[in-house]
This record gives C-alpha cells, structure tokens and sequence, in this order.
C-alpha cells in the first residue's frame, strides 16, 4: 500500500492500515486464504468497528438506541394488524346485533304539528301531511334513473354503502365539523326511513350496518322505491307521488325525464331550491344541478346525447299552500318551520339544514311563537288600511308588483311579536318579511353614522365625526380618500338636489347621499360592513366599496329590524326571534339568549337613535309619522329609504318599547323579477315616507305605549339640541336653506346662503360632538357657525 492509500486508510479506519501480509489475509482456522477487498474492504472494516464501539457505549448489548428497539417495524406491522383484526371483530359484533328493523321510525309515521300564539292559544295545525306511496313500477324507467344519476351512480353496482363517505362522516362528527362526506341512496333511505336525523357516531354505525344488510335482503328496486317515496322535497311534500302534485300537478307516472331530473336535483336543498321562493344564486344552482343529473345520464348511457341536448329546464307550477295556512298564518308557520331547522343544524341534533327540516316536518312539534296576537292583527289591518285598500290593480298595472313585508320586534327581549309575509300566503307563496333579495337603502345610513362613532373616526381634515359635523352635500360630488385622491364614486342625491355645507343631523334628516358616501370613506368601508354584521346585518362576502354606503346589498325586514333594536337597546345586541319554546318526545331542543353581548358602545347607539329623532320631527317622515294625529306623544327615531329605480322602498323606526321595519318590493307579478314601483298607488314615485311610514305609523301608534321616553347617554343629536328654525325677526339674508329642518332652501341649488360660514364644508363646528349645546331652546343657533363667529 502506498503512502497515498495508507493515509486515507488512516483518515477513514482511525488507525494505519496493516501491511498485506499472507497471515493477515488467511482465516484464524487457517483452512482457507480470504481475498482482501483493498481500499473498500478496509472503509468498512473500520467503519464497522467505529459503529460497534459507539453503539455498544450507548444502546445496548445490540448497539440500538431504546426508541429504535421500541418501534421497529416488525413491531409497527404488527401493531397494524392487530388493530384490524380488533376492528373487524367489532364490526363482525356490530354486525350480529343489530338487525334491519321491522317498520319505520317514529319520524317515519308522520303526525301533525301545533303552532301556539304567545299567550298559548292555538294558531294551527299543519294538517294532513302530503304523502302518498307509489309503486315504483308507476315511475317512468327514465325518471327513476334521474334519481341515480342525481345521488349515487353506482347504485346498481354498489353494496348500498360508502364507506369513504362514512368514514368521513364519523370523523367529522367525532371533530364537531358537522356533515360532510357524502352516502349512498341506500344510506339515505336508511336514514329516513329506519333512523333518524341525529348527528351521532352511533347512528351512523347503525345507518352502515343496516345498509349493508339490506342491500344483501332487499332487490335495488325495493331500495329506490322506498327512497323516492320518503325523501322530502320541499313544499310539505314527502314521497315523489306528492311532489310531482306540488310541483307540477300530475301524478308521477305522467313525469317526464326533465321533470324528473329538477325534483331528483330538489333533494340536495327543498327550501333554496325551489324555484318559487329561490334567490337568483338559488335558480342558477338548481339549474346547474338539474343539468349535472342529466348529463350524468347521458355518461351512463341512460339518456341520449342529443334528446338531452334538447331538453328544457321546466319551470314547476306555482305553490299550493296547504289548508290552514291562508292569510298571515303561512309565512308564520314557514318562518317558524325555518328558524327551528337552523337550530335543530347549531346545536347538532341535524347534519344539516336539509335533514333538520325533514325532521320537522316529520311532525310531532309543539311550537309556541312569540307572536303576540292583538299586535299581528294591528300589523295586518295597518297593511290593509294604509296600502292594500289604495291599490288598484285594474286602474295602474304597476299597483299588481306591489309587495309589502313587515317585522315588529321587543328590543329589550328580542321577541318577533308581529310579522306581514304578503298579502295571503295562498297568493303570494314567499314571505316578503324574511327575502333578502332588496336593498335596503338610506335605512343603511345611521349604521354608516354607528360605525363612525363607534370606531372614534375623524373627517379628513382630522375632526371627530358626530351629528354637527359638517359636511359638502352637494349632489353628484366625488367622493375623496385620505389622500385627496377620487374614488370614482360621486352619487346623486334624491331629485338631485345640492344642499351645499350641512351637518350631519341635516344630512340625516334629508338623507342625502353625497354626505355618507363621503362619511363611509372617512371611516373605512371595511370597518363600516364589521359593525353591520354586528349589528345583525348579513355582510358575508361583500365588498367593502364606496357603493355600499347607498345601502345596495340586500337585506330582509326582519334583518333591519334587528339591526335598528340593537340601536334601541343601546348597542347590545338583539337577534329577533319568533320561536318562544319548543316541544317533541323524541328531539330536545334548548334555545339561545336572543339578547347578545356590548357591540358597540351604548354612547354610539343613543347618539344614533338621537340623530334618528331627527328624521321624524324635521326630515322625510314628518308628514307621515311626526303630523300623525295618533301619535300621542310618542317618542320616535326612525329612517326612510328608497333603492335606486324606486324597487324597494323603506320606512325602519322605533319608541322605546318597539321597532318595526317596513319594506315594498317591485316585483313583477308575472315572472317574479324586480321592477320600479313609479306611480304605484297613484304616486309619482313610491318613498320611504309614504306607504312604508303610513303603515308603520298606523300600526305603531294602535300598539305602542305613550308615557316612555328614551333613555339616552348623549350630548348630539336632534333629541338633547333644539332645532333652528328661522325666526320672523330675522333678516331675510338668514334663510331656511342654513337650518337642519325638513325646510328645502328656498334658492336654486347653484345658489349659496347669503351669509357664508366661516368653515369651510369638510371642517366641523368648533365646538365639538362631545360637549353639551351652549345654547337654549329660545336662541336659535346656526348650524354652519355654531358659535356664533
């Protein structure tokens, strides 16, 4: 070996290599010469006594650590099987307990549900429920495979379970992540009809085994026929006999394959799916759905490629409501049915909103709403009186898109104690008091207002923003971020009409649009849409843009009732109920404190319900609700909206024991799409101040008590400072286009008042929102210099 070869030796060994010699390359027995490997021989040689040594030192007679010698894999393999073994001997235990039961669950025979007042009087029952058994063999072949290819496609070749959907399930269950994963048709047939709704582990073990076993005793025909008779489609209907009646009114052996293909795609969700009462996301989603079945069809070669091509989306016929339900009773009981089903989800005893409702309208529920009798018949006379009578359908064709919804709500308790759905629930199957398909508008401004007092925002020229901050109302103005910079957003006012400097308690009383468009942006939109949602407001997914100070995200009556009852309970919060108590001998059911925590400051919210007086005595509900005769001395704060192209039109207020929203919808009652409502009633235009106001008025002032007063923590705002209203003895230079009244300027919008402020439209008045007026109800003040100067 060279000297090159001895030092690596040497490097790699730890010692110098042994020379080459004959002795050292034979065997200790002498028998047999051994071969040496040269340089490769001698690394691992040396390697090898490296290792041997330290291990030996370390982890044992075997040189392994103790980890190593605790989980070898020999051990892990083993371990595996045992557990499999262990696994499937519970399953096999499982699996010779239980047995296919012989008849339905409790839920399977169907009773009635009672629907209680408040003060537990009967409303109604829900009467005879809708279903009807068919004999699968009455089912066209091709609507039958609309099912399949809707839930399951291999359901002909299938053992009746998934066992990667359950396994998901179970999981999902153990984590508290609710349903997902998907099951088979026999699964949801056993589900429905031998089980329940219940989301437990044991249910789910107990659906897997019968499954199984029924799939081994029962022929595929026996499965699907009991799927389609007991699954719920929506519309009170069970079985597919019943919901070919609700939806299209034929028997189900006279169903066509489109036909089919929509009441198979109904299943994934009855109530958003129907096309009666769907949202436009829900049409789209139905229509994608009925498509996917048909096309999963043609995939498994139970549809031709080019009938399917020609196929239409059939529209089903309009709801029948059930007897019973005619009038206001309908939407109550729907509304009733819906929050139950959203509870029944929450607290577990549902997968989901689908199976949640299946089981309630399963029956046998004692329902007590909040519902307070004298207070709903006051609701609907109101509506009557004060819209229904003056429309004239044959006179102006408008006055037929004319809907009208309405909520009333205890703030301090929370309770829904009144709601108006429509004109008859037989007429009008959706429940204009829940939809969420309108803008609520300028009621959307004193939450722009809350969230600017809330969050301490400042004007740009860094003043704290309250109800004297003066803003530029001028119409069409262009809204500016913190940079000076345009946002592309300049909205116009109503008529539009320039109002030039004013204060925010004018700008609330006028509702002028420029003024919030720009308040939004000094506070942040982002921050704007947060206090929304918590004031109860559903602003998921929505853009935090300057357009949403207009109010153009949709919003339900009774979502606005919610949101003005926090303001009324002085910023905590309030989520309407109808639901009082519920009652079933086989499901529990605890309800939620409909009174939440402090979500912004009570200060906010009095200012706010301050600066709202205002509305009533000097702004765009005077004539309907300040000049009313029957008010009485009431206290009121409230806000008047009309949507752009006159669609929706608002009137939200309360007294301090009672809030009530009401909106009108345009819609067409031809094809349900919404439609301007100009010249309904006989009114150039319908506002916030007339029908919406007139019924709120009407209603409230029959309902509501005089001797309260609000109690608020406030120094702003039309309730603790005297409005300005132009004296005789005045000069005539001051004049009423300077006052925060509902007086409109008596100049043209180009003109400016003769007397100029001495701050420019951006500034507020010296003296600040947090300080008590200095002035008396006997000296009038300017709003645009307050201080005199």
């Amino acid at each position: 070996m060279g000297r090159a070869e001895d030092r690596r030796a040497r490097q790699r060994g730890g010692r110098r290599a042994a020379p080459p010699t004959r002795s050292s390359g034979m065997e200790s027995s002498g028998t047999e010469p051994t071969v040496i490997g040269g340089r490769a021989e001698a690394r691992r040689a040396a390697q090898g006594k490296g290792r041997g040594k330290s291990k030996a030192g370390k982890g044992g007679k075997d040189g392994r650590s103790f980890i190593r010698r605790l989980f070898t894999w020999k051990k892990i393999v083993g371990t595996f099987f045992v557990l499999c073994l262990l696994g499937m001997g519970a399953f096999v235990a499982l699996y010779m307990m239980i047995s296919v039961p012989e008849v339905g669950n409790g839920d399977a025979t169907l009773q009635s549900n009672v629907y209680k007042y408040s003060d537990g009087k009967l409303l109604t029952r829900d009467g005879h429920l809708n279903r009807e058994i068919v004999d699968l063999a009455k089912v066209p072949k091709p609507v039958q495979h609309t099912f399949v290819a809707a839930e399951n496609k291999t359901f002909y070749k299938d053992n009746g379970v998934d066992l990667r959907g359950t396994a998901r399930g179970i999981l999902n269950t153990l984590s508290g992540k609710g349903a997902q994963g998907g099951s088979t048709i026999t699964q949801q047939y056993v589900k429905n009809y031998y089980l329940t709704q219940n989301q437990t582990v044991t249910r789910k073990l107990k659906e897997l085994v019968i499954s199984l076993k029924l799939d081994r005793t029962k022929t595929k025909d026996y499965i699907l026929a009991g799927y389609i008779n007991t699954s719920y489609y929506g519309r009170g209907a069970y079985g597919i006999q019943a919901a070919a009646q609700a939806y299209y009114r034929v028997d189900a052996e006279k169903l066509t394959v489109q036909q089919g293909a929509y009441l198979a795609a109904l299943l994934q969700a009855p109530n958003q799916y129907d096309w009666a009462i769907a949202s436009d996301t829900g049409k789209k989603m139905v229509q994608a759905r009925w498509n996917y079945v048909l096309d999963n069809m043609v995939e498994e070669n139970w549809l031709d490629k080019t009938k399917r091509e020609g196929l239409k989306f059939p529209i089903p016929k309009p709801p029948k409501a059930a007897p019973g339900m005619g009038g206001q009773t309908g939407y109550l009981v729907d509304a009733a049915n819906n929050q139950l089903a959203r509870r029944l989800v929450t607290q577990g005893t549902a997968d989901n909103y689908n199976d949640a409702m299946t089981m309630v309208k399963a029956g046998g529920w004692t329902i007590t709403l909040n519902i307070d009798k004298k207070k709903q018949v006051a609701l609907e006379k109101a509506a009557q009186s004060q819209l229904n009578s003056k429309l004239d359908e044959k006179k102006r064709s408008v006055d037929a898109d004319v809907q009208a919804g309405a909520v009333s709500v205890n703030p301090k308790t929370g309770a829904v104690v009144a709601m108006y759905g429509g004109k008859d629930y037989y007429k009008h199957y959706r429940n204009n008091a829940t939809r969420t398909d309108y803008q609520p508008a300028s009621t959307f401004k004193p939450v722009i207002l809350a969230a600017a007092l809330d969050e301490a925002a400042q004007t740009q020229s860094g003043k704290a923003i309250g109800a004297n901050t003066i803003y530029d109302g001028t119409s069409k103005r262009q809204v500016v971020d913190s940079n000076g910079n345009k946002v592309g957003f300049a909205p116009e006012n109503e008529d539009d009409h320039s109002y030039g400097p004013i204060t925010v308690q004018t700008a609330m009383n006028q509702s002028v649009n420029s003024v919030f468009a720009q308040m939004g942006v000094d506070v942040g939109m982002r921050k704007v849409l947060k206090v929304a949602s918590q004031l109860g407001m559903d602003t998921a997914g929505l853009d935090p843009v300057s357009a949403q100070t207009l109010g153009t995200m949709g919003a339900s009556p009774l979502q606005m009732a919610g949101v003005y009852a926090t303001l009324d309970n002085h910023g905590k919060q309030v989520t309407p109920t109808i639901l009082k108590s519920v009652e079933n001998s086989r499901h529990s059911v605890t309800l939620p404190n409909p009174i939440g925590d402090q979500v912004i400051s009570p200060e906010a919210a009095d200012t706010v319900t301050s600066v709202l007086t205002g509305v009533v005595d000097d702004g765009t509900a005077k004539t309907s609700v300040e000049a009313n005769p029957n008010r009485d001395g009431r206290k009121v704060a409230g806000k008047t909206g009309t949507s752009d192209e006159n669609r929706s039109a608002w009137f939200t207020g309360y007294t301090p024991d009672l809030v009530t929203s009401v909106g009108l919808f345009g819609e067409s009652h031809k094809n349900f799409a919404q439609v301007s409502m100009y010249h309904a009633g006989g009114l150039p235009r319908v506002n916030g101040g007339t029908f919406p106001a007139q019924i709120w008025a009407a209603y409230t002032f029959g309902v509501a008590k005089t001797d309260l007063k609000f109690e608020l923590n406030t120094t702003q705002g039309a309730a603790v400072q005297p409005t300005w209203t132009p004296s005789p003895t005045l000069s005539p230079s001051r004049t009423p286009s300077q006052s925060p009244t509902t007086q409109k300027p008596t100049k043209s919008p180009t003109q400016t008042p003769t007397q100029t402020p001495t701050q420019t439209p951006t500034q507020p008045p010296t003296q600040t929102p947090t300080q008590p007026p200095t002035t008396t109800p006997t000296t009038p003040t300017d709003p645009l210099n307050p201080n005199g100067q």
